[in-house]
């Protein structure tokens, strides 16, 4: 068998074709092909502005127009004018298109539940898939606000203090650590962001305010499929950027140095060691960076 790079990856996109149904005219056996399921999908998940729909799918308008006119003459699609805006069309499930979709997502479910039976380790193919997701769908990874007490930002936590705990030479217990308080991580003393490729989350950081012209950047972190893309540099310039919005000229951080790519990141992104700041038991490498009056990074 070769070991060509490039024939290893035409035989992925075989596989994942052929997984996927994309050449099927019944997707799922609901008796439409991928196309349009992928459009029903889109709108049932939240996306109704034409624009963003075409975006999100790669899609050009003649296509996407086809796909709607198809998904409207089913009767489970209705396309308006957005009030706000004449010019702007959205689209809508009816209540067949909201049954459809349903019924969709409950066969994509059971679908996905077979495909990990079809490996023995199932945590190993889910590694191997989110690695795939992330890297083809890097330009989609999106950074938001979030409460650090929502869902998402937990689960973020979570896989960070798990990481945390196995990587220290003694383990970790947030229960031990200065964990800052929600509060000082939401608005308006401080931010919490989330970043997400196609709706999973896959990293997240945080700026603690209390006030003051000082701040501190806490629980950063980005899953092991999504690093090397950049994304923990993306996370610091927003948060640098909310930091000056709110009027500090100072921030400060603390890692570990059994994290040493914390520790270059922040050493080659313009940050200054300095001597311990405060008296957690788990931080031994402490950094400062003053803030300029730069415009605030885009989003």
């Amino acid at each position: 068998m070769t070991q060509d790079p490039v024939a290893r990856i035409r035989r992925f996109n075989r596989a994942v074709t052929a997984e996927a149904r994309v050449l099927d005219h019944s997707f799922l056996g609901r008796g439409r092909p991928l196309g349009p399921a992928r459009v029903l999908n889109a709108i049932g998940t939240g996306r109704r502005d034409l624009g963003v729909i075409r975006s999100y799918l790669d899609l050009d308008s003649g296509l996407l127009s086809r796909l709607l006119r198809e998904l409207e003459a089913e009767g489970l699609v209705r396309l308006t004018q957005d009030p706000a805006d004449g010019r702007r069309r959205l689209a809508e499930l009816t209540a067949e298109g909201a049954a459809e979709f349903a019924e969709y997502e409950r066969l994509s479910d059971q679908h996905a539940a077979e495909t990990l039976t079809r490996h023995p380790r199932h945590e190993k193919l889910l590694e191997a898939m989110d690695l795939v997701a992330v890297t083809l769908g890097r330009e989609r990874i999106e950074i938001h606000r979030a409460d650090p007490r929502d869902a998402e930002a937990i689960w973020c936590l979570e896989a960070y203090f798990g990481e945390l705990a196995r990587r220290f030479p003694g383990g970790f217990d947030v229960s031990l650590s200065a964990d800052p308080e929600a509060d000082s991580l939401r608005a308006p003393r401080g931010a919490f962001y989330v970043a997400d490729c196609d709706g999973l989350p896959v990293a997240c950081g945080g700026l603690k305010g209390d006030g003051s012209e000082t701040g501190e950047v806490k629980r950063l972190w980005v899953a092991e499929a999504a690093r090397g893309l950049g994304l923990a540099g993306r996370m610091m310039a927003e948060i640098e950027a909310e930091a000056r919005r709110l009027g500090m000229t100072r921030l400060r951080l603390d890692t570990n140095s059994a994290l040493p790519e914390a520790v270059a990141l922040y050493r080659n992104a313009g940050w200054t060691e300095i001597p311990r700041f405060n008296e957690d038991p788990y931080p031994d490498v402490f950094f400062e960076k003053l803030l300029d009056a730069e415009a605030p990074a885009s989003r």
